[in-house]
């Protein structure tokens, strides 16, 4: 594992952790969920087996990455530009990109906005808009119209002091790690890799709720800066079919707007399906390395 700080062109740090070989021909991009960090490693004997190059980024608010100027994420599509600015200044050129729980979001709009960067995309128990696939339930849905009304980082600084008030003021990966999984469905997989999940959380939340609150003022509130329609790459939908928190209906409505996608649906798995599945999620992001 290498951890780094990277600069953004407006000043903005960044936090960034690489996985596997560093010196590896393929480089594979994941984005985490929300809560969550760089800090995430599926499997790392997986990884190592597959000899990619894993690149993380916190988003603004989460781990060592600094909240926009006016308080807030940005948007979906500014989570985005700062993993192709980031590999721009790596002189990386071509990728594969997946996305946990919410990080798929961002990873739809990376290959989106950026023709040619990516070649392939995995999609993992990724929300649709709740406009479209309705989950949040009402009285979120009421709180977020509600937060809309306000400046984006007002919104932010208002979530981030509700999540406060709900989670503490110095939350901790162990005690928030049931915002990740769906009960029973994720046992097995939460066993395997508790150790690694916490860790995320841990680094998610050294900045308390802000980076909670301003992630989803990106995804619920502003609009994403990109167009499903948009996505090009071979795109692989991976859903668990016991998922309490995302479901099926997901993947599906992703299934009908992204033109060259395929979706599978995996038995038994909850929201932790990106463990069990992290073979064959590299399989697909990473055609041709090492099983």
């Amino acid at each position: 594992m290498r951890t780094t700080e990277f600069i953004h062109s407006s000043g903005r740090p960044i936090g960034v952790i690489e996985f596997g070989d560093a010196d590896a021909e393929r480089v594979v991009v994941l984005s985490h969920p929300a809560p969550g960090s760089a800090l995430f490693d599926p499997d790392p004997a997986v990884t190592a087996a597959h000899g990619v190059r894993l690149i993380a980024l916190d988003r603004p608010g989460y781990g060592a990455s600094a909240l926009h100027r006016d308080g807030s994420c940005g948007t979906v599509a500014d989570a985005a530009d700062d993993i192709a600015q980031y590999l721009a200044a790596q002189g990386v050129t071509r990728v594969g990109v997946g996305g946990w729980s919410a990080g798929g979001r961002v990873a739809l709009a990376l290959d989106a906005n950026h023709p040619g960067l990516v070649d392939g995309v995995a999609v993992v128990a990724t929300p649709a808009p709740d406009s479209e696939v309705p989950w949040v339930g009402d009285d979120n849905r009421a709180m977020m119209a509600t937060l809309a009304t306000l400046a984006p980082g007002e919104a932010t600084a208002a979530l981030a002091a509700q999540f406060s008030g709900m989670v503490g003021e110095h939350p901790t990966g162990a005690g928030i790690v049931g915002l990740l999984v769906s009960d029973d469905a994720d046992a097995a997989a939460l066993a395997a890799a508790r150790d690694r999940v916490v860790g995320m959380l841990d680094r998610a939340v050294l900045q308390g709720a802000a980076g909670m609150a301003a992630d989803i003022v990106s995804y619920s509130i502003r609009h994403l800066g990109f167009d499903v329609g948009n996505v090009h790459a071979n795109t692989l939908l991976t859903y668990g079919l016991a998922d309490s928190v995302v479901g099926t209906a997901h993947g599906r409505w992703y299934l009908g707007r992204i033109a060259r996608a395929e979706l599978e649906l995996v038995p038994g798995a909850g929201h932790l399906v990106v463990v069990a599945q992290w073979d064959r999620i590299l399989a697909h992001l990473a055609p041709g390395s090492r099983p």
